[in-house]
């Protein structure tokens, strides 16, 4: 298991979001937790045919652990994602909704990319049901699940996946699997976040999230000598060890970069 936090269904909270997860961003004010979020979220009329209670959940249950967990991301995140394209931004939610369920993350690296590696050309529900059922049985989760559980977080991987992106969405029947490559504005985001996340140069270069884009440690060095070449940072390498000069010491500057300000 890629990390040691327990499987949860807590996907069923909200699958991609996509659209809402953007309009709670143009909500969000700097340094606002969820119960202001909810307040103002409600009071806004934006979110019509969603109940209270639902929209409650939305907030608490998908927006703050994928983006208010660390101090500084949900301010970065208001400005930058209004500048990128939609496959830009779809790859940075998908980045921290990753971040904030394992299962997702882990069904990612451990299904859908060997898959796509391989050569084949789709993903079916049965390929997610032996993904969760494996899991249930490897005690990831904090109690066995159901059977109807297993089948409902099934669903809730393909479905998500579907939202961002990387397969075909559609109800039943296999799903095509889609061309991901990781969008360079997305690269530069990622690697100052785990920057500065406080890890070092080398942990940044192994860290798993590249995983969630198909790249290999191999290739985390190339994406970095483009990055180099674009101006965002500096990387001398010897054998496995690294050394990487980092150009900008905040997330403002970064957001400020890559939006062109």
């Amino acid at each position: 298991m890629s990390q040691t936090r327990l499987y949860t269904t807590q996907l069923q909270a909200g699958l991609g979001l996509v659209e809402e997860t953007q309009r709670l961003f143009e909500l969000y004010e700097p340094g606002m937790r969820s119960p202001q979020l909810f307040a103002k979220a409600l009071e806004s009329g934006q979110f019509p045919l969603v109940s209270a209670r639902r929209l409650d959940n939305i907030v608490r249950e998908c927006f703050a652990p994928r983006y208010l967990r660390h101090p500084g991301v949900a301010e970065a995140l208001k400005r930058l994602l209004p500048q990128l394209e939609r496959d830009e931004r779809l790859q940075v939610m998908l980045l921290h909704t990753a971040r904030a369920n394992t299962i997702l993350a882990d069904f990612i690296r451990e299904v859908f990319w060997p898959r796509y590696s391989s050569g084949r050309d789709s993903v079916n529900r049965d390929d997610a049901l032996q993904f969760v059922f494996e899991a249930v049985g490897e005690g990831k989760t904090q109690k066995p699940w159901s059977p109807s559980t297993i089948s409902r977080v099934a669903g809730y991987l393909l479905s998500t996946c579907a939202d961002f992106g990387l397969i075909e969405a559609r109800r039943s029947g296999a799903r095509r699997l889609y061309s991901v490559r990781l969008a360079s504005r997305v690269a530069a985001y990622l690697a100052y976040d785990l920057k500065f996340q406080g890890l070092g140069d080398n942990q940044v270069l192994n860290h798993p999230d590249w995983q969630l884009f198909g790249l290999e440690r191999s290739d985390v060095r190339e994406q970095f000598k483009r990055l180099s070449l674009d101006g965002h940072l500096i990387m001398q390498a010897a054998g496995d060890v690294a050394h990487i000069s980092w150009q900008y010491t905040n997330r403002q500057e970064v957001v400020d970069v890559l939006t062109g300000y």
